[in-house]
């Protein structure tokens, strides 16, 4: 249908709200941003819902969050399931408890019972809580680390983790069934803190504090913590977002000394103190660095608005802080939870250690040299959850520890997706631990690259925009498919995994990969290291991951850069 047809029927709609219609009637001449808006809809896939905030088919509001929602009670209600309800939770984004009460509103207004938190907690405590409590299913409304512009909409289910993909189609499904955005009907929930009914539980301090004893009991090295707690300064920033109460809350719990940036504490949905509010980003953490300065602290903590991803800086031997990139923490944390399991000797005889296959090599030589498992799964956290899942239902390998590069890291099973609040409490006595031994986390990185060798793991995107934007993006990746590629610079490609076929491809012939249907290349090169090109599923980028092994930091550097030219000129010819 044309999108100006759509465009009239929303301007002249009796229940679009004041809101909505001042906005819709400031773009009437304005073609590009009428095509943006009503020229198509919001992708409804496994990662739920993300898009610019705003009135329209295409971006998020009260509206396409009602009809996404509805399309999850018909599914809920085929199951059989109402009564066992659904858990929400919110971050601190712009609209972000809006649309939560909105959704909560359709769910009750469908007989669905809700549960949901008073106030805005991160992604595992919503995770925790749809296990915890039983729920069928489990919203989160945030947009994770995207810029302020952006919100959105995950689906979690029973299990925890984010829906599975059969599930999530079958509530496509019924979301494309209404065609109507203003014919689905709900409930008011004019506030969380007002009398509201029956069948909408607020969760209170007594639930949360069972998700902090629950994460507590991960702790590995309670006597280093005591033995030093006194003598560790710990910053950290909630980057304005959901992680303030759960992080300090834990880092309380152990008795560190812990200082927080007073000017990201409370939430502010522009993010006005930085320019992301990706904590994957140096700049991210610059203000907490600055405090670190000032009070002599050892570490930098910094979370994104959803409390998801982990963002950390260390004090060098200099005396300086540098930002970790996210391999680099997952490497330090899967090499301290290793080695303080097997000097417990409470090493799983069948454990497991789960990643992203664009997160670092170096974590293969660190299992195999604790003799534990690794296992790889596509980008995207909720793989990692289904991996947790097969194991607990066949209980082949027990679950230790999984994490993906982009600052995501799980430890237990109390939650099916990132958790930031857990990865704080273990950096943190990870930091005493190493402290207690005379050392610092700096200096246990510097060993890790001694013993198994320099790798520099680095990411670079290329960003499109526009309504067609993910369909260029993966039109990008396809060219390179038709491309045969023997060398990269003065590298060596040794083989070719293509994850849409299945199909690992050599000199010898082809193979089958465990993981296909995704539209991704990885490049083997002959030395070990790597380059993988894919499209975000999140957000409009076109994504290159570079493992380049070296003997040592300048030299990795330099060869990244050669490399990284040497792909971009094959990428854009």
């Amino acid at each position: 249908m044309d999108y100006n047809l759509i465009y009239d029927s929303w301007l002249t709609s009796p229940y679009l709200n004041a809101e909505g219609l001042a906005e819709l009637e400031s773009i009437k001449d304005d073609e590009k941003a009428k095509e943006y808006a009503f020229g198509g809809e919001l992708e409804f896939g496994t990662g739920g819902l993300r898009g610019v905030i705003g009135y329209g088919t295409n971006k998020m509001n009260v509206y396409t969050v009602r009809r996404a929602t509805q399309g999850l009670a018909e599914f809920i209600k085929a199951q059989g399931a109402a009564k066992k309800g659904v858990a929400i939770s919110y971050d601190t984004r712009n609209k972000s408890e809006e649309f939560a009460r909105a959704a909560a509103g359709v769910l009750l207004y469908n007989g669905i019972k809700v549960y949901i938190y008073s106030a805005p907690r991160p992604v595992p405590m919503l995770s925790y809580a749809v296990r915890k409590l039983s729920a069928f299913a489990g919203i989160m409304i945030t947009a994770s680390h995207n810029p302020k512009e952006y919100n959105g909409y995950k689906v979690y289910g029973e299990d925890g983790a984010q829906m599975a993909p059969e599930s999530t189609d079958e509530v496509l499904g019924y979301i494309n069934r209404i065609k109507d955005y203003f014919s689905v009907k709900s409930v008011e929930i004019p506030s969380l803190k007002a009398k509201n009914p029956a069948a909408l539980v607020v969760i209170g301090k007594s639930f949360e504090n069972s998700y902090y004893s629950e994460i507590k009991k991960l702790s590995l090295s309670k006597k280093a913590v005591k033995a030093v707690r006194k003598d560790i300064k710990i910053v950290y920033t909630p980057v304005h977002g959901s992680g303030y109460v759960p992080v300090t809350t834990i880092l309380k719990k152990l008795k560190i000394n812990v200082s927080v940036v007073e000017e990201q504490i409370m939430p502010d949905p522009d993010f006005s103190t930085v320019e992301l509010p990706n904590p994957e980003f140096k700049e991210t953490l610059s203000m907490g660095i600055a405090l670190a300065e000032k009070v002599g602290a050892d570490v930098v903590f910094g979370t994104d608005p959803d409390c998801d991803r982990l963002g950390v800086a260390v004090k060098t031997s200099a005396g300086d802080f540098i930002a970790l990139t996210g391999n680099q923490t997952g490497i330090l944390l899967l090499d301290y939870i290793l080695l303080r399991l097997k000097a417990e000797g409470k090493t799983p005889k069948n454990g497991v250690v789960v990643k992203s296959f664009v997160s670092t090599g170096l974590a293969k030589p660190i299992c195999d040299n604790y003799g534990v498992e690794l296992v790889e799964t596509p980008v995207g956290f909720k793989f990692i959850g289904e991996k947790i899942k097969e194991y607990e239902k066949d209980r082949s390998k027990t679950f230790i520890f999984g994490f993906e590069e982009s600052c995501g890291y799980l430890r237990g099973t109390h939650a099916r997706d990132k958790d930031a609040v857990v990865a704080s409490m273990l950096f943190a006595e990870m930091t005493c631990y190493y402290k207690s031994v005379g050392k610092t986390v700096y200096e246990r990185l510097e060993e890790i690259y001694a013993k198994y060798g320099y790798v520099l793991d680095a990411a670079d995107s290329f960003k499109y925009s526009g309504i067609t934007a993910m369909d260029e993006m993966n039109a990008a990746v396809n060219a390179m498919r038709g491309k045969k590629i023997d060398s990269i610079g003065i590298y060596t490609v040794s083989a070719v995994r293509d994850y849409l076929s299945g199909k690992r491809t050599t000199e010898e012939g082809e193979e089958e990969l465990p993981i296909k249907g995704i539209n991704c290349l990885y490049y083997e090169l002959l030395n070990g290291g790597f380059i993988c090109l894919r499209p975000s599923g999140t957000e409009p980028k076109l994504k290159v991951y570079y493992s380049v092994k070296a003997k040592d930091k300048p030299r990795a550097e330099i060869a990244f850069a050669e490399m990284k030219e040497s792909f971009n000129a094959i990428l854009k010819g």
